[in-house]
C-alpha cells in the first residue's frame, strides 16, 4: 500500500513548474482518434489517467509513440472501429470522450460506463442530447454505452439544459466532421475547452467561439496531423498556491497562464495571501495568518469545484468563520471528515459547509476520498504540527504529476512510502 508522510510546519521556498493541463490533456488525447495523420502532442502530463487512456487508444489500434517524457506521436490513420477495452475504460471518467470521437471518426461508438471521482451524479444525459440531435441513436446496456448514426452524422443546434464541460467536449468533438453547421449553447467556458478546440483547429477543423457561450462547429471532410502543445493545469498551479498559502514562505510558480488563475487568486487574495503575475508564472508569498472568507463554485470563470477542497483546508486554519457552497458536485463534502481527524472545525449541512477556523491542525491518519480531496490532504498534512499519513494515493496521481518531488523541492517534508505489509507497516521503499 503506497502513502504519503508528510511532517508539517515547514514553509515552502523556491521555485516549481506546473505541468501540463489534466482536464485537456484526457479530451485531447480521444480528440487524437479524428485524425487521419500523426500527431504529436507535447507538454502531456505523466499523471494514471493518461496513462490509462493512452492504453485504451493503443488497445484500439491506434500507433503510440513516446518522443520524450512528456511528449507523444499518436497515429491514427490506418485505424478501424473495434470495441475499447472494456475495463479499461469503466475505470476512467474521460473514456466518456472516446464517444464523441469514434462517432466522429466511424459514426458509431461503444464506450464502457466511465468511472473516475465519485463525489456525486454524473449523468451523461447533455452528452446524448447532443448525439440524438446530430442523428446518432443511443442506448445504455449492460454498462455499455452504445451509439450510432446510420446515415452519419449532421449538424445541429443544441442548448444544454446545464453548463457541463464534458458535454461541450464530446458534442465539439462528434461535430468536427459532421455534415454542415452544430451549434452549442449554454457552452462551457472552461480553459481546456479551448484548449481541445484550438488543438481540433490546429488538425484542420473549424471551431468558432471557444470560451464564450455559443461554440460554433463548421463541420470538414478529414483532419489532418500535425503539432500541439498542451496548456498549462489550472488546477494544479491552484493546488500549489494553496500549498503555499497553508505552509507559508515564498515560491516563484512557473508555466502557468495567470488569467486562467484569476478566478482563484481573487479569494486567496482576500484571505491575505501575496500574489503577482509575472508573465508566464506567478509569485506567491504568506507571512500573516489567513483571514476568511466565503467560497461558491460556479463554472468557469466562477471559482472552481476542483479548487473546493483544497481552500477549505486553507479556511480550516483561517481567522474567522467561512462559508463554502458547492453549487457543481452534490456530493463533494466526503473529504471534510478527513479534516475533522486533523482538528478541523467544519459543519456540513448539504451543499453548504461553516467553516471555523482553528490555529493549527494536528497530524493524523487521513484517506484520499478522490484527487481533489486527495491533494486538500496533501495541503492539511502541510500546515499541521506533526505526522500526517495519507492513504489511497492513487485517487492524487490521477492528476497530479511527481507531487512528492516538487514539494521536496520547495523543503516540504513529504515522502512517498510503498509497504510490503499494511498491518505490520514494514517499509519496503522509500520514494523521493
Amino acid at each position: 500500500m503506497d502513502k504519503y508522510v508528510i511532517r508539517g510546519g515547514k514553509p515552502l521556498r523556491g521555485e516549481i513548474e506546473v505541468s501540463g493541463a489534466k482536464n485537456a490533456a484526457v479530451a485531447i488525447l480521444p480528440a487524437a482518434l479524428l485524425v487521419d495523420g500523426v500527431c504529436r502532442i507535447e507538454n502531456i502530463p505523466q499523471i494514471s489517467d493518461v496513462t490509462l487512456l493512452l492504453r485504451i487508444l493503443k488497445n484500439m489500434g491506434a500507433g503510440v509513440r513516446a518522443v520524450n517524457r512528456n511528449t507523444m506521436e499518436i497515429d491514427s490513420s490506418g485505424l478501424t472501429f473495434g470495441d475499447g477495452p472494456y475495463e479499461l475504460m469503466r475505470r476512467i471518467r474521460a473514456s466518456s470522450y472516446l464517444i464523441g470521437a469514434m462517432l466522429g471518426r466511424f459514426g458509431r461508438a461503444k464506450v464502457a460506463m466511465p468511472g473516475g471521482c465519485d463525489f456525486g451524479v454524473r449523468p451523461i444525459d447533455q452528452h446524448i442530447k447532443g448525439f440524438t440531435a446530430m442523428g446518432a441513436e443511443t442506448e445504455i446496456s449492460g454498462g455499455l454505452i452504445c451509439a450510432q448514426a446510420r446515415d452519419g452524422l449532421h449538424g445541429a443546434n443544441v442548448y444544454l439544459d446545464i453548463v457541463s464541460v464534458g458535454a461541450t467536449m464530446n458534442i465539439m468533438m462528434a461535430a468536427v466532421l459532421a455534415k454542415g453547421r452544430t451549434v452549442i449553447e449554454n457552452a462551457a467556458r472552461e480553459p481546456h475547452i479551448v484548449d481541445l478546440a484550438n488543438f481540433l483547429n490546429s488538425m484542420g477543423a473549424d471551431v468558432r467561439g471557444a470560451g464564450t457561450n455559443v461554440i460554433r462547429i463548421y463541420g470538414v471532410q478529414k483532419l489532418r496531423g500535425g503539432t500541439y502543445s498542451i496548456i498549462p493545469d489550472q488546477i494544479e498551479a491552484g493546488t500549489f498556491i494553496a500549498a503555499v498559502a497553508g505552509a507559508g514562505g515564498e515560491v516563484l510558480i512557473k508555466n502557468v497562464i495567470p488569467k486562467h488563475l484569476e478566478c482563484i487568486t481573487a479569494k486567496l487574495e482576500e484571505m491575505g495571501v501575496y500574489i503577482e503575475a509575472r508573465g508566464d508564472s506567478v509569485l506567491v508569498k504568506r507571512e500573516k495568518p489567513l483571514r476568511r472568507t466565503n467560497i461558491k463554485t460556479m463554472p468557469y470563470p466562477g471559482f472552481p469545484t476542483d479548487m473546493q477542497p483544497q481552500i477549505t483546508a486553507l479556511l480550516s486554519i483561517a481567522r474567522g468563520s467561512s462559508v463554502v457552497t458547492e453549487d457543481v458536485w452534490d456530493n463533494r463534502f466526503k473529504y471534510v471528515d478527513e479534516l475533522k481527524r486533523m482538528g478541523a472545525r467544519i459543519k456540513v449541512d448539504g451543499r453548504t459547509a461553516l467553516v471555523e477556523g482553528i490555529d493549527k491542525l494536528s497530524g493524523a491518519p487521513v484517506k484520499a476520498c478522490d484527487l481533489r480531496a486527495g491533494a486538500a490532504m496533501v495541503i492539511a498534512g502541510l500546515c499541521a504540527c506533526g505526522v500526517t499519513v495519507v492513504e489511497d494515493i492513487h485517487h492524487i496521481e490521477r492528476g497530479y504529476e511527481n507531487l512528492v518531488g516538487k514539494l521536496r523541492g520547495l523543503g516540504a517534508d513529504i515522502l512517498e512510502v510503498s509497504e510490503t505489509d499494511p498491518e505490520d507497516g514494514d517499509i519496503k521503499q522509500v520514494v523521493g
